[in-house]
C-alpha cells in the first residue's frame, strides 16, 4: 500500500515537472476607477480657440521610454483620452502648436503621468501621480518628467490652421536676359569699322587751311 502511494506521488511530481511555464494572460490596460476620477478632478479645462483644428479633433504623439529595458514606443492620444501601458498611465488634456507665422515654432502638450510602484519594499503597489504639466518639443528643459524608470516627451500635435494646406502661389518667371552680341570675325569687323567711319560726319577744316585754299 505504501509503495503504491509513493509511486502515485512520484508520478504526480514528474507530471508537474514536465509542464511548461504558465501562459501569461493579456496585459491589463484598464485604468483604475480611482485614478480615472483623480485625473478628471485635476485635469485643466483647456480653452477652445477659434482658429485651427478643434481641440477634440487634435491628435498628440507622445514618446514613452522604459529605462529598465531601453524600449520606447509612441502613444497617440486625443485630448481627454488616457491609456495604460503596463504600470504606466498617460492622460492627455490638451495639445497646441504655434501659428505658422509665429517664431520660433513650438509644439506642446499637457500630460499627466501615473506610475504603479511601491514607496517601500514592504508596502503594496500603489498608483502615484509623478507628473502633471506642459511638455514642449523644442524646449524640453522647460518642464520634464523626472522619474527613475520612465521618461515621457511630446513629439507632435496633429492640427492645421486655415490656409496652411493650400499651395503657395506660383512665383513669376524671371525676365529673360538679352542675348550677348557674338564677336565678329576679321572681315566682318573691318566692314563694320568702315561703315562706322563713313557714317561719321566730316570734321570742319581749320581756319588757316580754309584761307590757304582760297584763290588770290
Amino acid at each position: 500500500m505504501m509503495t503504491r502511494a509513493k509511486a502515485l506521488l512520484l508520478a504526480l511530481a514528474l507530471s508537474g515537472c514536465n509542464q511548461g511555464p504558465p501562459e501569461e494572460g493579456p496585459a491589463d490596460t484598464r485604468v483604475p476607477n480611482r485614478i480615472a476620477r483623480q485625473m478628471e478632478d485635476t485635469a485643466p479645462r483647456a480653452a477652445q480657440h477659434g482658429i485651427g483644428t478643434p481641440l477634440a479633433d487634435r491628435v498628440a504623439t507622445l514618446g514613452l521610454l522604459n529605462k529598465r529595458n531601453n524600449i520606447s514606443q509612441d502613444v497617440l492620444l486625443k485630448p481627454g483620452e488616457s491609456r495604460r501601458i503596463g504600470n504606466v498611465i498617460l492622460k492627455l488634456s490638451s495639445c497646441e502648436r504655434t501659428l505658422p507665422w509665429e517664431a520660433p515654432p513650438e509644439t506642446g502638450a499637457f500630460v499627466q503621468v501615473f506610475v504603479e510602484e511601491r514607496d517601500r519594499i514592504e508596502k503594496p503597489l500603489e498608483w502615484h501621480r509623478v507628473f502633471s504639466g506642459w511638455l514642449f518639443r523644442n524646449s524640453p528643459s522647460l518642464n520634464m518628467v523626472q522619474h527613475p524608470v520612465y521618461d515621457v516627451w511630446v513629439k507632435d500635435c496633429a492640427m492645421n490652421f486655415p490656409g496652411e494646406d493650400q499651395p503657395l502661389p506660383d512665383e513669376p518667371a524671371p525676365a529673360a536676359k538679352p542675348a550677348a552680341d557674338k564677336p565678329l570675325d576679321g572681315a566682318a569687323a573691318d566692314a563694320a569699322a568702315k561703315s562706322d567711319d563713313a557714317a561719321k560726319p566730316a570734321s570742319p577744316k581749320p581756319a588757316a587751311d580754309a584761307a590757304a585754299s582760297k584763290p588770290e
